[in-house]
């Protein structure tokens, strides 16, 4: 009897044993599963080697940008255009001030009575604050200050570097109008971005429409501005389907897509005094 049950034991013994080692190995195989089926959608990214800011902008140059974005009183807008444009050629004017507006518009569709002003700093930011202290005691430009200041609802800025693979903002002719694409990316994704579109951007060259792309540093953070020109509308209409037929456009938009949060298109006419016509 002893006997029988000894053997009753280890039986029993041996069968939650086994009961354990394939219910073990069952988890480790639906682990492992889950695990290869989900390694097929994770994106890897290397490790960060450096601020994208350094990775992203141009090396050959140490140009930092500014842009203004200025809410004008209706009744306003005109008297605003002409300050502004008196100013902006007095300093273009004087050597002495490290900087150059690249373009000043007024929005045409997007938000009403704004006017948009991108300025160059050569020199980054040393050029930047030369400039700020130097204008702090010119009376005159505080005079200005004061004028434009009744003339305006609400105020905003940034400073940007621009993207290594983005031509540099020069003059042009015109007439244009242009077109100001603002992202907000998620947090993280600028790298990204940035590879994407230094694959992408012969697509959008072949008009000369690209003008000029730009990422903030202070402000509003991930934030991408693309600076477009066209002839007219119809002329933006036609070259933005154009992109479509190209092979790898399509690519980057899917790729593109998931890393945005927000975004915003401004159609802009270039004010008089612009170097951006």
């Amino acid at each position: 009897m002893a006997t029988a049950n000894n053997v009753w034991s280890k039986g029993q013994q041996f069968y939650r044993h086994s009961v354990n080692v394939h219910m073990a190995t069952r988890r480790f195989s639906e682990n492992g599963d889950k695990g290869w089926f989900r390694s097929l959608f994770v994106h890897k990214v290397d490790a960060r080697k450096d601020a994208h800011s350094n990775l992203l902008s141009k090396k050959e140059t140490s140009n930092l940008y500014k842009i203004q974005f200025h809410n004008v009183k209706p009744e306003c807008l005109e008297a605003y255009n002409s300050l502004e444009a008196e100013v902006q050629e007095k300093l273009h004017q004087d050597q002495d001030y490290p900087c150059e507006v690249v373009g000043s518009w007024n929005t045409w569709y997007g938000e009403q009575d704004q006017a948009v002003h991108l300025w160059r700093y050569r020199g980054g930011y040393p050029a930047l604050t030369d400039c700020l202290q130097k204008l702090n005691n010119n009376k005159e430009y505080l005079e200005f200050r004061k004028e434009r200041a009744k003339m305006l609802i609400s105020r905003r800025n940034q400073l940007l570097l621009e993207f290594s693979f983005w031509n540099e903002p020069l003059p042009r002719p015109g007439p244009s109008i242009y077109e100001m694409r603002t992202y907000q990316l998620k947090p993280g994704t600028m790298i990204e971005w940035g590879n994407r579109w230094a694959r992408a951007i012969k697509h959008r060259q072949e008009n000369s429409e690209a003008v000029g792309g730009f990422f903030s540093q202070i402000g509003d953070l991930y934030i991408v501005h693309h600076l477009w020109a066209y002839e007219n509308l119809q002329s933006r209409e036609e070259t933005r389907n154009s992109a479509w037929l190209k092979e790898g456009w399509d690519v980057n938009v899917y790729y593109t897509v998931p890393l945005i949060r927000s975004m915003e298109s401004r159609i802009m006419i270039p004010s008089k005094s612009s170097p951006l016509q």
